[in-house]
């Protein structure tokens, strides 16, 4: 099953998504969706068509028709032949948009009030001003559509390229643009295409590792909270969550997972959510900190002290995580570090294309353990909290 149909399962049911993620972690199958399936929507002859024909790689036959970098008049030939032989037509609209070029960088990003974009979209706007580019800044809304309907910026030459922030297209969609010839790049994803730019870290790992903490510390009973449905990262966090309790030998309880949305109040009303149902818990690792956050919030009304009573970790390391009493567990992500090597990626594909052979880059993480995760709990401690 495609990852698109399992996570419209988890909108339905979540209970049929988590089985598909223990599938997923058992069969160790990845959950990348199959970038051949643009031959349903692409044109005839595509550039990975003359790559495969001319046997040299998608860059070089970019830089064979941009008239950039350095390429041998022996393999500029056999590329000719192969566009020739294969009748391919590069995209008129994306050729005239390379010629008149606006300068501009649009930047698609999920939700603009969640804090995480804030520090990549700082580290785009300095690398894209130092290379004399300007931004445009969309907000999708969490929909789909509207990320579509940007698309359409770089479509009609409002801007030379596009710069997603985990989005909810697909990898078949994304493709299918490059295969177009539009620049677009990607932050928090990954998707194998030699002309799509990627800068992600390992959601499935630092979840793994912030799991294990949790455990070391003795709890046995965690819960999970998820944002989007339908995001990458909400689905790689709860894999990496599942990896950490078969390795510390704890049974997985559905009932402990809760959609929290990314954001505080979702996070606030999904601990409430959780504490109703009545399976015991004794800490909670969130996928972000904003639903970290709405946690705090909730044990307070509870009468929950944290960590004594319920032990907390997040993913992003916001700047109010190391202000709040007590400090809050998070993953730390080099946000600010992704934006700049994104932005530098794709004004390089726009240009010379000089670095095109190395397109996908995972950047590390850290667990900053702080306050919030600090507190040794006893073995079997299963007994719920008092909320009174």
């Amino acid at each position: 099953m495609e990852k698109q149909g399992r996570l419209s399962l988890f909108r339905a049911e979540p209970f049929f998504f988590i089985q598909n993620v223990i599938d997923n972690i058992t069969s160790q199958v990845g959950a990348r969706e199959n970038v051949n399936e643009l031959k349903d929507i692409k044109a005839d002859s595509t550039i990975s068509d003359v790559a495969k024909a001319a046997r040299v790689s998608v860059a070089t036959v970019s830089r064979v028709l941009n008239g950039s970098g350095a390429v041998s008049a022996k393999t500029r030939l056999r590329v000719e032949e192969a566009i020739r032989e294969l009748s391919f037509m590069p995209n008129a609209s994306a050729k005239s948009l390379r010629a008149l070029r606006t300068m501009t960088i649009g930047v698609i990003v999920s939700d603009i009030l969640v804090s995480y974009y804030a520090e990549i979209i700082k580290g785009i706007e300095n690398t894209a001003n130092a290379l004399h580019y300007k931004i445009i800044i969309c907000d999708a809304q969490n929909q789909k559509e509207k990320e579509s309907d940007y698309m359409t910026l770089v479509m009609n030459r409002t801007v030379d390229g596009i710069i997603l922030i985990t989005p909810k297209l697909t990898d078949a969609e994304l493709a299918a643009y490059a295969e177009k010839g539009y620049a677009i790049g990607l932050i928090g994803r990954s998707i194998d295409h030699p002309l799509i730019p990627c800068v992600y870290t390992d959601n499935v790992g630092a979840a793994q590792e912030a799991v294990s903490h949790l455990t070391i510390q003795g709890h046995e009973r965690l819960a999970f909270l998820s944002g989007f449905a339908d995001a990458t990262d909400s689905y790689e966090r709860l894999e990496g969550y599942m990896k950490a309790l078969r390795l510390a030998g704890l049974p997985f309880v559905p009932e402990l997972i809760e959609n929290g949305g990314f954001s505080e109040n979702g996070g606030y009303d999904a601990f409430h959510r959780l504490m109703d149902k009545g399976h015991p818990f004794t800490a909670v690792f969130a996928a972000n900190d904003e639903m970290a956050l709405g946690i705090y919030r909730a044990c307070s009304e509870r009468g929950l002290s944290i960590p004594e009573d319920m032990a907390v970790i997040g993913v992003d390391n916001n700047r109010v995580s190391k202000y709040i009493t007590p400090t809050l567990s998070t993953v730390d992500q080099p946000k600010y570090s992704m934006g700049a090597l994104l932005a530098e990626k794709l004004i390089d594909q726009l240009g010379g294309n000089q670095y095109a052979d190395r397109r996908s880059f995972q950047v590390g993480s850290k667990l900053l353990v702080r306050q919030s995760s600090l507190f040794e709990v006893k073995r079997n401690r299963l007994q719920q909290p008092s909320s009174d």
